[in-house]
């Protein structure tokens, strides 16, 4: 315990000096990065997640090994190594295929019996559960555009399945489990004060870590709704599904980034509406996304067993974000030069 909080403080001071010296810097100036932010802050907070968890996870090196992987691949688009979001895509597809398999990972209900039949099925298993961790760590990168959005709801969402009792200690014993809320908050604080991001190496890797939860808890509680989980995490994946069609429908590749997610139409609403710096705006708008998510969250777990319950919950998230998004891509249009 004394080593954990021992590098808690190297990762303060670390992350002070890093930022002074210039390491690793984030700003390259593309329209879709520079929105909220134009200031060059370290692209760290991957490097400091990644440690600790590899540390934890040492006994099982297929597990390391992937984590790594998909860190690896973050970090090279961090680098501007690997800049072609296909290729990208690639790896992430591969990567996550083959762990699935390996590790025979599955997503094995979802209490429709049609469905649940296709789930019976080894192959389909695979390529479905492979398909959701996709769309959850692609969705936590598109959301990761606030300062400490992407970082807050996964705190959010590991404290809510603790606190249920719903993470076997198997996959995060108990004391590790606070601590890594622990650290996630010191990045939390770092990433709002401008001192670190966690990039896309980050990202990956807290949303792989945080899918992998998500799926053995589905696996070891039948009894909890399928749809508690897409409840838990219905934001990032939805936000990766919309962006998706929004982009084929004005017949715009869905590798290329934009300006046009909703948090991105939130940071411009409030920088036009309240007339704050870019900084307080972006965190500001960040708060306001976190807020409301927190309530979905909370929500979905005051019944993780009621499938009804559940089904309801994300349709209305869902209207409520396409009611929003529409009205805040109206203000935005009527405002703001259309940049892609």
């Amino acid at each position: 315990m004394i080593f954990y909080y021992i590098y808690l403080i190297f990762v303060i001071f670390s992350s002070l000096v890093i930022k002074k010296k210039g390491f690793l810097l984030n700003y390259t100036g593309d329209n879709h990065q520079s929105f909220s932010n134009s200031g060059n802050i370290p692209l760290t907070g991957g490097f400091f997640l990644i440690f600790p968890i590899v540390f934890f996870y040492l006994n099982d090196l297929i597990f390391v090994s992937f984590l790594s992987i998909i860190f690896l691949i973050g970090f090279f688009s961090d680098r501007k190594i690997l800049v072609s979001p296909k290729k990208r895509f690639f790896f992430q597809v591969i990567s996550i295929l083959l762990f699935v398999i390996i590790t025979d990972l599955r997503i094995t209900s979802s209490r429709i019996d049609l469905f649940d039949l296709f789930l019976s099925n080894e192959v389909f298993a695979y390529f479905f559960t492979s398909f959701c961790l996709l769309i959850l760590i692609n969705g936590s990168n598109f959301i990761d555009g606030l300062n400490g959005l992407f970082i807050s709801y996964s705190l959010i969402v590991l404290f809510v399945l603790g606190n249920l009792g719903l993470i076997s200690n198997s996959i995060l014993s108990g004391q590790f489990f606070y601590l890594i809320l622990l650290l996630m908050l010191l990045l939390l604080l770092l990433n709002v004060f401008n001192v670190l991001m966690i990039g896309d190496s980050g990202a990956y890797l807290l949303a792989f870590f945080l899918g992998v939860i998500i799926i053995n808890s589905h696996e070891n509680n039948p009894n909890i709704s399928p749809y508690f989980y897409i409840s838990l995490i219905w934001y990032p994946c939805f936000e990766n599904l919309f962006s998706i069609i929004r982009k084929l429908n004005i017949k715009f590749s869905p590798f290329n980034p934009d300006n046009k997610h909703l948090h991105q139409l939130v940071f411009f609403f409030i920088k036009k509406k309240l007339g704050l710096s870019t900084i307080f705006s972006n965190n500001f708008s960040s708060a306001v996304l976190i807020f409301l998510n927190f309530l979905v969250v909370y929500i979905c777990s005051l019944n993780p067993i009621s499938t009804i319950y559940q089904i309801k919950l994300i349709v209305s998230s869902i209207i409520l974000y396409i009611s929003g998004y529409f009205l805040l891509n109206k203000f935005y249009n009527s405002n703001f030069k259309l940049k892609k």
